[in-house]
């Protein structure tokens, strides 16, 4: 019976110490019992100040004595030394159960307590001893104040020691005594005293130690805590800053290694799981060689190319590896600045001119990796790391085993190791390494584990193979006679059908020899283990693994099987149904759409298909295998092992084809994710290849000034935005336009009052084009509006000299529809916000709009991670965010260095800045790092060497923004303006020439002005290295670089420096007569597509002809109809495609189509450049929506099965509703269920109307029509006078109501309804709440008016169509509710009906006072 309460109790602020304020000192809360009650008594005060005084006198050191004779020295060591100690203390404190288990008597006892001790948390103190059978039932209270005594009185044992801390006051308490349980120091000092002798002392030792066995952790700590804590320490980030706020920020430790890192950061960033290659030059270039085989071998079978090109391509990319690896360069340099070695040249030289296999001497220049190679390249060399470090990883393992049993040689691994070229195989390898030698391996991590100091626990557990393996079973797996690796190389080729002997006993009779109790007890058992034994080292055998790998690859064939949930979700308009019953596709079917088969494992993961990948010929493979294992002897022995020898072999392909089946699958995943990555990749970078927009007679890239109007949704009464930005990217005025149509002067109807002050805009700002966007078809309207005022007021666009004339001329302002898939996204951002607190949402994505004509590339790249949410690519959602983010940037990066960025105008520009990431070699952290360095070089950057912090004109002293292998990388991209009144300009640093180039580019232009050295020297001594340059720019005479035959000069540095410059001599001719040309195309003007989908948002997939969608009727005629659809588009429908019974021979098209009423057409044409319609209501049209076709190859699509599924489900449908499918000649009918209809209706407007198929039989129908938002009432209509079973009733009764008709049902009923309800929420007592809600708002009501009546009506929604009416008679009297029930034309309460709500609302007030005759709590008196 435990007497303890290990309950803690909460402190409070009691508590704590009192600060006297008159003495300065703490005054301290007395407590007296166990509980620790305050106690008022000054005796007892009295009593704990004397007892802390002799305490305190022990323990405090007077001030004058700390000032005298203490050295800081000793202070900091004592300090130290006291945390230590209170550590120990803690560490070596010993509860009841240790004291119990060392067999030491206590007695506890309480230390007395320092000044300087308080309460952490208390709990009830427990006695010192257990009492006697005699003491458990007395009811004297001595045995607790003797208790109370001894805990008293001496140092006993004290339970408080876990629950109190220290208030440790700077270093006045010198020397900290013993306040706690005894520790293992006390209680070793007294062992023998309490009976233990010399043994038992030394086990109670060995089991609890001395307590210093950590002083050198916590001497470590105390050194660390003394570092974090001492004086005068330097503010860190860390201490400032959270953890994730530095990783977002890029300012945790490993970011500035990167950005001090003279390697360029993506780079950096993608090498960062593999180790530094630290290899000698030959083992380097042997590695290059190995690598660029292998790449080339990926490679080459895509690249379009004749077959005598491969070994120059191999040697391409054996450069390039060259240049990635030793040289660290990026794609862009490369592409930019190495371009020769790209390029195959007729005057490359060849090994052997005879060889026929080499490209012909009269081959043309063929450009043998482009960009988009040179990225893949790059990808394939981090993978070609991946590889070999796991190669190398199986080779120490290999090698160490090695090391550890000398006899231990695998040819399989030997043999395969270095052949390994897939991740894949080299894991086979080790998993094969761990199966045959899982014993030997871990004796060897057991080694390793205790080289390195670790405390590894023996594993001695044997796998179940292991112990086949040394039982005798494994005698007869030896006896099948050939070895897993010896039938797969039979099976590759690699060796002859040799001969296979067979043992003259049976297997069975065999297996009984082997019985080795008790392993093993009888045959069957041997027998059953042998062949999982050989089935296991078949199906680990990597030789085998590669035999059936290749031949899946080549036959490999790929079935969807639906389940069945897809049976019944994948309906024939379902985007998955195109390969519901899909078979038999190969690899070559899927190469020309990754997109498909990535939709097949979406679908599998949603759980509609099964995926199955097989190979094409399994049986005939089967049987070929089976030829290699099995033996040519005739005999009933042989024909018993042959047995054995296939069974075990279909067993072991059964396994393998799973798991291979996996890994085919999940590889043709990945290549089909990069392969739809990559088309993403390219449209992106189409769409970043344009210049801004370019008006006539502007030059190429110059930015134009622009106004840009939107309507937003247009909607009714929504005002037009428009914004003026000029070129230089400011927001210089902006407005609203209300009134902003055309008059007609014929009818003398004036012009809106907005068109003048549009006008007045456009003279005064003279923009060079309007740019016209929104997200609705009404945008539309908005551009022709705008053409046609630019056309009545004469506005015109910027002057240009007309090239045939030279007449300076202008043509009509420019109106053109701007791509608004930035702006949708910038236009709400945060960003948005912060660049233009002041300017309305609309008008902020004018503005995109306007920075999109002027910049495209910029507006993309201010988009950052949100790019990925701009479809590029059909299906785009199927690649895995990061590896699509990743390949859209290498689009960014190539455009980025292909246009250049201007560093002065750009490293201080909030909005240009953006750039300077994608620049080739840095990243953002290393163009942080550049700003930050240009910034602190008082902000001037007069050359490109100020970059790496050298001056050449002066002596100044900078700050270097980056190393010589950054720049190396970026200089080329960075550009300069040329000033040629300034000194230092450089004419060279405004162009793509390479600084490395420099001293080429001022020999050309010496050459092409015909300057001899003394000339040049003269020059160069006034003017500085560049002076020949200024020269010809001085002297306009940039065009007699062309002279220069640049064929002499390529083949002059390739025979005295070894480099390849063809290429970089026609960069340096083109950048010297035009820096920086602008080589983008002209700013792309959207499609008709472009615009149908920017403006509906549907696409070719999601509208097409022949498709059945819902329309809203806008106007009747008697011969058309208008309509519109759900995506905005107008539309159309004639006379002819009226339904049967409508339009001249029938009823008018007013009497049965009412506006904004939905009716289902098909879509007969479509007018994507228009944006309208032509649509049919014809019933047999709409029951046959067009179906996608595809293009099926016979034997691809399982015909018979769905032909059995469709059935299936028609006989589905007709068990569960009892009648076969029925269809009813009416707009509003469906061929819904309950839930399909409240679907339908749920983003239409209350009232709205279905009509479908009853459950409860031929004679009867369901009408479903939308009460309120998620409320739906469906009503039963019984059909009466019926000319068959699937006519519609002459007559249609609902209750107690009969109608002719069901438009007739739909007027009179329904919508009589409909207003009803209407009429009911519209009401001043109606309450939006539930019941609960509105009972709440009477009880508050009555509680302000506590002998007041009120009520109010409220929904009851669990049964649509009817109300509660809550009431309460006082706030004293209960609360009470009537239902009310709407029907036709009235309300209905407690029976009887009401025409409107105030004759509901009197009712009310007579029924309740009829039923309370006393009068009391009436309700108000009717009005």
């Amino acid at each position: 019976m435990s007497l303890i309460d290990t309950i803690a109790e909460l402190g409070s602020e009691e508590d704590d110490e009192d600060y006297d304020e008159e003495t300065g000192e703490t005054r301290h809360k007395n407590t007296n019992g166990m509980n620790g009650l305050d106690d008022s008594s000054e005796e007892d005060e009295e009593d704990d100040e004397d007892a802390l005084k002799a305490v305190r006198e022990g323990f405090i050191i007077d001030e004058d004595e700390d000032e005298g004779g203490e050295e800081e020295e000793d202070r900091v060591s004592r300090k130290k030394k006291k945390k230590r100690k209170n550590r120990d203390r803690s560490d070596e404190a010993l509860d009841e159960e240790d004291l119990d288990l060392i067999g030491v008597d206590y007695e506890p006892r309480e230390s007395t307590q320092s000044k300087y001790k308080r309460l952490k948390r208390g709990h009830k103190e427990r006695p010192p001893r257990a009492r006697g059978i005699d003491d458990i039932f007395s009811d004297d209270d001595e045995a607790a104040e003797d208790v109370d005594d001894g805990r008293r009185g001496g140092r006993g044992f004290d339970e408080f020691a876990d629950f109190i801390e220290e208030d440790q006051f700077e270093d006045d308490i010198e020397d900290d005594r013993e306040i706690a349980q005894p520790g293992v120091g006390l209680i070793t000092q007294n062992l023998q005293a309490a009976g233990l002798d010399e043994g038992a002392e030394e086990d109670y030792r060995a089991a609890f130690g001395d307590g210093t066995d950590y002083d050198w952790a916590l001497e470590m700590q105390d050194a660390q805590e003394e570092e974090e804590t001492g004086e005068g320490r330097e503010l860190q980030l860390q201490d400032v800053f959270e953890p994730s706020q530095l990783t977002d920020r890029m300012l945790t430790d490993e970011d500035n290694v990167i950005r001090e890192t003279d390697t360029p950061e993506r780079v950096q960033l993608a090498r960062k799981p593999f180790k530094d290659l630290e290899l000698s030059a030959d083992e380097m270039e042997l590695h290059l060689s190995e690598e660029a085989a292998w790449i080339t071998q990926l490679l080459w079978p895509k690249k379009p190319l004749p077959g005598y090109f491969q070994k120059p391509f191999q040697k391409a990319v054996r450069k390039v590896l060259e240049f990635l690896n030793i040289e660290d360069y990026e794609v862009p340099f490369i592409f930019n600045h190495r371009k020769d070695y790209l390029i195959h040249a007729p005057s490359d030289s060849y090994d052997d001119p005879d060889n026929v296999t080499q490209p012909p001497l009269d081959a043309r220049p063929e450009r043998l990796l482009n960009q988009n190679d040179l990225w893949e390249v790059f990808d394939l060399d981090l993978r070609f790391r991946a590889l070999t470090e796991k190669r190398d990883a199986l080779q120490k393992n290999y090698d160490n085993l090695k090391s550890v049993d000398i006899s231990i040689i695998d040819r399989v691994i030997e043999d395969l190791v270095h052949r390994a070229v897939t991740i894949e195989e080299v894991q086979e390898l080790q998993d094969y390494l761990h199966f045959q030698y899982s014993s030997e391996m871990k004796d060897l991590r057991l080694m390793e584990s205790e080289s390195n100091g670790i405390q590894k626990r023996a594993q001695n557990a044997r796998t179940f193979y292991d112990r086949i393996r040394a039982s005798s079973a494994y005698s007869l797996v030896q006896a099948i006679g050939i070895r897993p690796d010896d039938f797969a190389k039979k099976a590759e080729g690699s060796i002859g059908p040799g001969f296979l002997d067979d043992p003259d006993k049976k297997p069975d009779e065999l297996a009984e020899d082997l019985i080795d109790p008790p392993e093993y007890s009888t045959g069957t058992q041997v027998l059953r283990a042998a062949k999982a034994m050989y089935v296991q080292e078949l199906v680990m055998s990597p030789r085998f693994r590669r035999v059936l790998r290749g031949h899946f690859y080549q036959t490999a064939s790929i079935d969807c099987i639906r389940t069945d949930k897809g049976l019944r979700k994948i309906t024939d308009d379902h985007p998955y149904y195109e390969f519901k019953y899909l078979r038999r596709q190969t690899f070559l079917d899927l190469s020309g759409r990754p997109d498909l088969f990535l939709k097949m494992l979406k679908a599998e993961e949603e759980g509609l298909i099964n995926v199955k990948i097989s190979m094409g010929d399994s049986e005939d493979f089967r049987k070929k295998l089976q030829g290699h294992i099995v033996s040519d002897n005739v005999s009933e022995s042989a024909d018993a092992w042959n047995a054995l020898r296939q069974e075990v072999l279909d067993a072991a392909l059964a396994k393998l084809e799973l798991i291979i089946a996996t890994g085919v699958k999940e590889n043709l995943r990945a290549e089909c994710e990069k392969e739809l990555a990559s088309r993403a990749r390219e449209n992106y970078y189409n769409k970043l290849d344009q210049a801004p927009y370019k008006p006539k007679g502007a030059d190429v890239g110059s930015t134009p000034n622009v106004i840009t109007l939107s309507n937003g949704k247009g909607g009714r009464g929504d005002a037009i935005v428009w914004a003026y930005v000029e070129n230089d990217g400011r927001v210089l005025e902006n407005g609203k336009l209300v009134e902003f149509r055309l008059g007609n002067r014929e009818r003398d109807i004036p012009d809106g009052k907005d068109v003048e002050a549009f006008v007045s805009v456009c003279r005064r700002r003279k923009p060079d084009v309007i740019g016209i966007s929104g997200f609705s078809v009404e945008t539309r309207k908005l551009y022709k509006d705008v053409q046609e005022i630019i056309s009545s007021y004469h506005l015109s666009g910027p002057l240009y000299e007309d090239p045939d004339d030279g007449i300076e001329k202008n043509d009509p302002l420019e109106v053109i529809m701007v791509n608004d898939e930035v702006a949708r996204l910038y236009y709400t951002s945060l960003r948005a916000a912060a660049e233009y607190p002041k300017l309305p949402v609309l008008t902020r994505y004018c503005v995109a709009l306007a920075r999109y004509l002027q910049n495209p590339l910029a507006e993309y790249v201010s988009l950052g991670k949100d790019i990925v949410s701009i479809p590029f690519v059909q299906n785009q959602i199927l690649i895995p965010q990061d590896k699509l983010l990743e390949r859209l940037e290498t689009a960014m990066v190539d455009m980025v260095n292909l246009v250049g960025i201007n560093l002065p105008e750009a490293y201080d520009d909030p909005y240009l800045s953006k750039l300077l990431p994608y620049i080739c070699g840095l990243g953002p952290r290393k163009a942080d790092k550049l700003v930050k360095a240009i910034q602190a070089n008082g902000d001037e950057i007069l050359s490109r060497f100020d970059l790496i912090g050298i001056s050449e004109q002066d002596n100044r002293e900078l700050k270097a923004a980056m190393g010589p292998k950054v720049f190396q990388n970026c200089a080329s991209f960075l550009y300069l303006n040329f000033d040629s009144s300034e000194e230092a300009s450089d004419y060279l640093d405004n162009t793509r020439v390479h600084p490395e180039d420099y001293d080429l580019a001022r020999k050309m232009v010496a050459d092409a002005m015909e300057m001899d050295e003394e000339d040049i020297k003269q020059e160069v001594d006034e003017g500085g290295p560049s002076a020949v340059i200024r020269r010809m720019v001085r002297e306009d005479a940039t065009d007699k670089i062309q002279d220069l035959i640049l064929e002499d000069y390529a083949s002059e540095i390739e025979k005295k420096l070894g480099n390849r410059k063809r290429a970089t001599l026609e960069t340096i001719r083109a950048e010297l007569a035009e820096p920086f040309e602008e080589i983008r195309q002209m700013f792309s003007l959207m499609s008709s597509d472009e615009i149908f989908t920017m403006l509906t948002g549907e696409t070719k997939e999601s509208l097409t002809e022949g498709m059945v969608i819902p329309v809203t009727i806008k106007r009747t005629f008697p011969d058309h109809i208008e309509v519109r659809l759900e995506c905005g588009i107008e539309g159309g429908v004639s006379e002819s495609e009226f339904p049967e019974g409508v339009g001249s021979n029938g009823m008018e098209p007013r009497h049965v189509y009412q506006p904004h009423q939905v009716v289902r057409s098909r879509v007969m044409y479509l007018n994507r450049k228009a944006l309208t319609a032509q649509l049919s209501f014809r019933e047999d049209l709409i029951r046959q929506p067009a179906r996608k076709e595809f293009d099926r190859i016979p034997g691809e699509w399982d015909e018979k099965q769905e032909a059995e599924d469709k059935k299936a489900a028609e006989r589905e449908k007709e068990v569960a509703s009892g009648r076969p499918h029925r269809v009813v000649n009416h707009p509003l009918f469906f061929s819904f269920n309950s839930a399909q209809a409240e679907e339908y209706l749920g983003t239409k407007d209350p009232g709205e109307v279905v009509i479908r198929p009853s459950s409860k039989g031929l004679d009867h129908l369901a009408v479903t029509w939308k009460v309120a938002d998620n409320s739906y009432q469906h009503i039963d209509v019984l059909e009466l006078g019926k000319a068959n079973e699937y006519s519609l009733g002459k007559q249609l009764r609902v209750g107690k109501h009969t109608y002719s008709d069901l438009d007739e049902l739909i007027v009179n009923h329904v919508e009589a309804m409909a207003k009803k309800i209407a009429e009911m929420m519209r009401d001043e007592r109606f309450q939006k709440g539930s019941k609960e809600t509105t009972e709440q708002w009477l009880k508050t009501y009555t509680e302000a008016n506590p002998k007041r009546f009120m009520y109010a009506f409220c929904v009851m929604p669990k049964y649509p169509g009817y109300f509660w009416l809550c009431y309460r008679a006082g706030f004293a009297a209960k609360p009470g509710a009537w239902p009310v029930k709407v029907i036709p034309n009235a309300f209905e309460l407690q029976g009887h009906q009401y025409p409107d709500m105030t004759a509901l609302k009197n009712g009310f007030k007579l029924l309740f006072g009829s039923k309370n005759p006393m009068g009391a709590a009436r309700p108000p008196a009717r009005r």
